[in-house]
């Protein structure tokens, strides 16, 4: 099972994308889990949850940097979530994207 795991500011629009990430993932059967959580519990989460990838919202793009440096020891990717795929809430280009994210970074 990946976790995939989403943060923003107050988890609330990204656990709307986060549920069509879900949606689509079960559609094709693909073990994932997709979660949203505030950016403020971050450490809690990596170190209780262990996820496989984090992807922050847009709204929240200029923590990037700051957020892969406290990733970093946990050698998971970090990514941003595209503004127009977010905003069209679609689930399936996000999902896609982030499996891309995953494979990249296991090349690299």
């Amino acid at each position: 099972m990946k976790k995939i795991y989403l943060f923003c500011d107050q988890a609330m629009s990204t656990s709307i994308i986060a549920k069509k990430m879900q949606e689509v993932g079960d559609k094709h059967n693909l073990p994932i889990e997709v979660k949203a959580f505030s950016i403020k519990n971050l450490e809690k989460i990596l170190e209780e949850e262990n996820p496989n990838c984090v992807l922050l919202g847009p709204q929240v793009r200029h923590m990037l940097d700051d957020t892969r440096n406290r990733v970093e020891k946990y050698d998971i990717p970090v990514g941003v979530i595209d503004s127009v795929d977010y905003g069209m809430m679609d689930g399936e280009k996000v999902l896609k994207k982030t499996i891309l994210l995953m494979k990249n970074y296991k090349k690299s």
